[in-house]
């Protein structure tokens, strides 16, 4: 044992490598990363949720997908944690529909006028329609027992042609407000989690779903629906619902038309990882989340009728619950500084591999993370932005927005291979150094991180990047950097003592210290053989991305 401690020693006493071949294309460099998503769907249009949407619009080269939870749901439109409310559905004192699409259209007017676009969850029930309404809107706080969130929204419709029409009504209000064109690019899903969100059994699922997509493909034909975002992918109760779903969907009697099938679009299930608090520390576990990636890849895989679908992680995180912050929940302290960044950059990397791996139609990742409006600063939420000032991981997708064309082979001295990223994440005494890479016609990116699950400080590695096949003669490189002195909002708000109540030049200051900064100024670098060699310093949890451009 001593032996292998001293030559793993020996094979990382010299500095790590990262070694990019321009010319060893790998896949395209779809933007999986431009999906978003948030319980609390009142924030979109306050005032820091249109200012982090016009963020995230800003940095993607196509347009982002926002998914939102509680679209249906009734109540007065306050949000709260874990809570929002359109009433777009309630009922007259002869129990006829009254339908009221104000708030929903204030979402969605938020998003197209971004040039963004809903991943339109239908959800949850109206109080209406409940079959056990009350109690209803829930008073849950962070510290309380999670499912204190499961009230009467959670429960089947007590009339599903009643539900059928409301679904109806709001697919084809949508097409007269937005238009029949973009309409047909949104992508519509049914519910949340149903083996947790959902109050009934399978088959009262089933029959939802059933009547849900009927009505949606009868406002709109060629519009797209799928299912079933799904938690706990790997664990044997998410893959019966899964299967169950498959069946359900290509060979059980449909509920409404009597015919076999269901339509399905497209295939959505969560994937989260699963941090604790370990001698003091924050660990994080990627593995888990990894393994949901794994379990829900391999199971489309698995179906010929599924094969060719475009696949979303609904749900991508390194855990389960954005509104439980750091003092209720101190496994969340990775959320503020630079470990969810690399933490980000370096899972965002292997999904790309697991679906390369599995060969499916890989859309997007939804990041559920948005920003809680007038809450503490840098109270520890999972979130983009604090009160308006953007956070050091919304810079990783900065980032990606950047990386555009053609995926291209990256290979490391000190990046862990996927097996072991899947089987045991980043435990071993060494950290991950990776790197993630594409090239465009003029241009060439690369994104390399210092990753490790253990939040202890260590010192900054050096790191000799390689990158072969460069058709120039000569590169403009600029390198991009998260770590504690760059694009760290976190780290200037500390030295500034923290405050809760910063002045209006404290805001300024934080806001500019939370955008994208570079490593110096672009340099001019001659290119030898088509073979540039750079080297750079990169601190324990840093992201780097080198823009090379000729």
């Amino acid at each position: 044992m001593l032996f292998i401690i001293f030559i793993l020693s020996r094979a990382f006493a010299q500095s790590p490598t990262i070694t990019v071949d321009l010319n060893k294309e790998t896949g395209a460099m779809k933007p999986v990363w431009a999906w978003f998503g948030y319980d609390e769907p009142n924030y979109t249009y306050m005032k820091d949720g249109k200012k982090l949407l016009t963020e995230i619009a800003k940095i993607s080269p196509v347009p982002v997908y926002v998914r939102a939870h509680s679209l249906l749901v009734s109540g007065d439109g306050v949000a709260a944690l874990k809570w929002g409310s359109t009433n777009a559905y309630t009922e007259d004192a002869n129990g006829n529909p009254v339908y009221n699409w104000k708030i929903i259209d204030s979402i969605f007017d938020t998003y197209v006028q971004r040039g963004m676009k809903p991943l339109a969850q239908i959800g949850f029930m109206p109080e209406a329609l409940s079959t056990n309404p009350q109690p209803y809107k829930h008073d849950w706080k962070p510290g309380d027992p999670y499912f204190k969130i499961i009230t009467g929204w959670a429960y089947p419709p007590k009339d599903y042609n009643k539900w059928a029409e409301l679904v109806f009504q709001w697919v084809k209000h949508s097409v007269g407000r937005y238009g029949k064109k973009e309409v047909e690019s949104w992508y519509w899903e049914l519910w949340n989690e149903p083996n947790g969100y959902w109050k009934g059994t399978k088959e009262e699922f089933f029959k939802l779903y059933d009547y849900t997509a009927d009505a949606v493909k009868r406002a709109l034909p060629t519009a797209k629906i799928g299912g079933i975002n799904i938690a706990g992918t790997a664990g044997k109760g998410a893959q019966e619902w899964l299967h169950a779903f498959v069946k359900h969907c290509f060979s059980d009697t449909n509920y409404v038309t009597k015919q076999i099938g269901s339509p399905v679009d497209m295939i959505l299930f969560h994937a989260k990882g699963s941090p604790k608090v370990v001698d003091g520390h924050v660990q994080m576990n990627m593995g888990t989340q990894l393994r949901d990636i794994h379990a829900g890849f391999k199971f489309v895989a698995s179906y010929p009728q599924l094969k060719n679908l475009p696949v979303v992680i609904g749900e991508s995180d390194p855990e389960g619950c954005a509104a439980c912050g750091m003092k209720t929940n101190p496994s969340n302290g990775y959320r503020n500084g630079t470990m969810y960044a690399s933490y980000t950059a370096a899972s965002f990397a292997r999904k790309y591999l697991l679906a390369d791996s599995f060969r499916v139609n890989f859309l997007g990742a939804v990041t559920w993370a948005f920003e809680f409006e007038d809450q503490p600063w840098f109270y520890g939420f999972r979130d983009l932005a604090t009160n308006g000032v953007d956070k050091p991981v919304l810079n990783v997708f900065r980032m990606f927005g950047m990386m555009k064309g053609k995926r291209v082979r990256v290979q490391g001295s000190q990046m862990y291979d996927l097996k072991t990223m899947v089987d045991s994440s980043v435990r071993r005494t060494y950290n991950d150094v990776g790197g993630l890479a594409a090239k465009d016609k003029r241009s060439a990116t690369v994104m390399i991180w210092n990753y490790h699950d253990d939040d202890v400080k260590k010192d900054a590695l050096p790191v000799d990047v390689t990158i072969s096949s460069i058709p120039a003669g000569m590169v403009t490189v600029t390198e991009y950097r998260i770590d504690d002195e760059h694009s760290n909002s976190y780290e200037v708000w500390k030295k500034m003592g923290s405050p809760q109540n910063p002045t209006k030049e404290q805001i300024a200051v934080l806001e500019k210290s939370g955008q994208l900064k570079t490593m110096g100024s672009p340099k001019k670098v001659k290119v030898t053989g088509g073979v540039l060699n750079l080297k750079i310093s990169l601190p324990q949890q840093g992201v780097s991305l080198l823009k090379l451009d000729w």
